[in-house]
């Protein structure tokens, strides 16, 4: 079992990252991480023995996060699913996604990230399925296509929501009154 204290600072540590991480990209240093959380070095590698299985701490939590967070708003979807597919935008711009993809990229990831992802992937696919159906998401791009353009938009340092670039690409996705026919 660990301390309260020890907890505090793994906390601190790990909040810390996942701020710099979403503001900065994956170039984020060891050193700048624990100088952040307000913590030694020697204490962050005590919890982390090196970046990598920080950052697959830092990748299961941000997944378990997003998978959650669609869930819900697909059990309780009030409005419609691009209603859904903004909400889910404007939490993913707000995650370290970049990171998971600088991870995944540089070696494979653990098997729960893996699963995590492909459920996310999959709970993504039918979000983008149910708003084609409604009309309210153009149809002329595949489901996957759709897919790769969002995570364009937001899987990168900074990403927010209503950014330039994350703008353009939803109203280039959104469904204009001549494709809904």
């Amino acid at each position: 079992m660990m301390r309260a204290d020890a907890r505090r600072n793994r906390e601190r540590i790990l909040m810390t990252a996942l701020e710099l991480f979403t503001e900065r990209g994956p170039c984020v240093s060891m050193e700048e991480i624990a100088q952040g959380a307000g913590v030694g070095v020697g204490t962050l590698y005590r919890h982390f023995p090196d970046r990598r299985a920080m950052v697959e701490e830092l990748a299961e939590a941000t997944l378990e996060g997003l998978r959650g967070r669609i869930r819900a708003r697909l059990d309780e979807r009030p409005g419609t699913y691009w209603d859904v597919l903004l909400d889910v935008v404007s939490y993913c711009a707000w995650q370290p996604l970049a990171l998971i993809t600088s991870l995944a990229g540089s070696a494979p990831l653990p098997p729960a990230a893996v699963k995590l992802r492909d459920e996310v992937g999959e709970l993504m696919l039918q979000i983008v399925a149910g708003a084609q159906q409604e009309g309210s998401l153009r149809r002329d791009l595949a489901p996957e296509q759709v897919l790769d353009v969002v995570k364009a938009a937001i899987d990168r340092p900074a990403a927010r929501f209503d950014d330039p670039l994350t703008t353009v690409v939803l109203d280039g996705l959104r469904a204009s009154p001549r494709q809904e026919a």
